[in-house]
């Protein structure tokens, strides 16, 4: 991964392949933002003017380089907009800033080292900077070429990342530069999973993985097989991986502080690879379906990651895996399943099986009776037609946790939008042969498969659903500190959570 530094010395005299400074859109055209006046000094105060004779605006992620004048040690000049110039007295906020690093970063790989002379103020700005920096560095490892072909073809990422303005030895700015690593490690870790063929992830080899990665950071691990699982009565999780020669797993991994007032339980859908078993995906939809245990991704990593910071919060990481294929052996239309816990469901369509393994992952994580649950997956079409692929849905049991949920993926940074779970569409999944169906109306289906699981919710347990079925993988170009391919959507988030918890911060 990525390096980080931070440095007091000046963007002039360090050393670095490229320095980065921010301009930003002022009323007069572009304007050199805070953090880079020794690059302009070195410019004669023309950078501005500079940039804008090659075409710079200002606009967020705009990308300008251009020679270094004399006077300065790296021999590039990386000019990356930061939109519109803050009102006065206010600073650029911390997500600005991230993409802004995030952009500069991508535009410099294959690079050894770049020193971001970005508007840090403090040490928040640092941590936005350093973040964003190291996960627009991002590169996924093919893991089939020569590391140093892909050096002169600049595909590898940016090797290091130098924060001015950074206190090295300041405390705060210290804590702020190890959760960055922290967090954009394990972000990173969701997205070489999340873009890792599926013919290598199966359900089994996501299980090895968190398993390696438990006993690493000093995590309790615990894995269901298919014969644990049958053992069990987990008829959701068995019924979907059915179809498949790649049998399901059930993987429970805890990280727990001595000093921790709060449990919550984190449970991930893990489908390795989705072809909507009988109720076969239509052409065109079945080629980024590898991308399906994104939410179980963000599971893993997230807990992963808490156990790094060491926050004083107890978590339960839940990952429900299986492979949805259809064969002979997979479950039909009208086929009803016994659920761990006893409850039954009439499967009306077998490509809404997400609902399926984790009602069973939900039932089993609330008799450990956490403080509370929430639960992460690319779960319905429907959420990306309501919210775009950019913004992930928000649901809850609990209005106010809802609200806290909604508020903590802000803070992360991640786009994210409160949804309802209307009462009136329940009776939609009433089935003749079972307790319900797995389907509901059609109209607001992203919500019927909220209400879905929060019939597995146990009473009196808060609750919470994030559906990130839009931002999970991303299709178009890269953007920010956003790349191609799969996105690590929801890990900071869920990381932001335990934060909250551990510092009884949710309200």
């Amino acid at each position: 991964m990525t390096a980080l530094t931070l440095s007091t010395s000046s963007a002039a005299t360090l050393r670095a392949d490229a320095v980065v400074v921010g301009v930003a859109k002022g009323a007069k055209g572009p304007v050199v933002a805070v953090g880079a006046e020794a690059v302009d000094k070195a410019f004669g105060g023309k950078l501005a003017a500079t940039l804008e004779t090659l075409g710079a605006t200002g606009a967020e992620g705009e990308v300008t380089k251009l020679p270094a004048a004399s006077g300065l040690k790296a021999p590039v000049v990386l000019a990356v907009g930061l939109g519109e110039v803050p009102a006065k007295g206010d600073g650029y906020e911390a997500e600005t800033l991230r993409r802004a690093a995030g952009a500069a970063a991508r535009a410099l790989a294959g690079s050894k080292k770049g020193a971001f002379a970005l508007p840090v103020e403090d040490a928040a700005a640092a941590a936005a900077v350093a973040e964003g920096a190291l996960l627009g560095a991002y590169t996924y490892d093919k893991g089939n070429g020569d590391a140093k072909d892909d050096k002169k073809k600049n595909n590898g990422p940016l090797a290091e990342v130098t924060v001015l303005g950074g206190k090295p030895r300041d405390k705060a700015y210290k804590a702020a530069a190890e959760r960055a690593t922290a967090v954009a490690a394990e972000v990173n870790r969701a997205r070489d999973l999340i873009n890792a063929p599926a013919n290598v992830l199966t359900p089994a080899s996501f299980a090895v993985t968190a398993v390696a990665a438990a006993k690493e950071h000093g995590l309790k691990s615990e894995v269901l097989d298919e014969k644990a699982l049958k053992k069990g009565g987990y008829g959701g999780i068995l019924g979907v991986g059915q179809g498949s020669e790649n049998p399901p797993r059930l993987v429970r991994i805890g990280y727990t502080h001595p000093k921790a007032e709060k449990t919550i339980a984190l449970i991930g859908k893990g489908i390795t690879y989705d072809s909507g078993g009988i109720s076969l995906k239509p052409a065109g939809h079945n080629e980024t379906m590898k991308c399906d245990m994104s939410g179980a991704a963000a599971v893993f990593a997230a807990v992963v990651a808490a156990a790094k910071l060491g926050l004083r919060v107890n978590l339960t990481g839940w990952l429900a895996l299986a492979e949805n294929m259809p064969s002979g052996s997979a479950i039909r239309p009208g086929d009803v399943l016994s659920m761990y816990g006893g409850k039954t469901v009439e499967v009306l369509n077998t490509d809404a099986e997400g609902r399926l393994v984790l009602a069973d992952a939900i039932t089993r994580a609330g008799e450990e009776k956490p403080d509370a649950i929430v639960d992460v997956a690319t779960l319905t079409g429907a959420m990306v037609l309501a919210l775009g692929h950019r913004t992930f849905g928000v649901m809850a049991n609990d209005e106010a946790f809802r609200t806290a949920l909604h508020e903590t993926a802000e803070e992360a940074g991640e786009q994210s939008w409160p949804m309802p779970l209307p009462s009136h569409l329940r009776k939609s999944m009433d089935s003749p042969v079972a307790d319900l169906a797995n389907m509901g109306e059609r109209m607001g289906g992203g919500l019927v498969a909220g209400l879905f699981l929060k019939e597995f919710v146990k009473d009196g347990i808060t609750w919470g659903h994030l559906d990130i079925a839009g931002p999970a993988f991303n299709e178009s170009g890269p953007f920010g500190y956003t790349p191609k391919g799969g996105t690590g959507s929801a890990v900071r988030t869920l990381v932001r959570l335990a934060e909250r918890t551990a510092a009884d911060d949710l309200g």
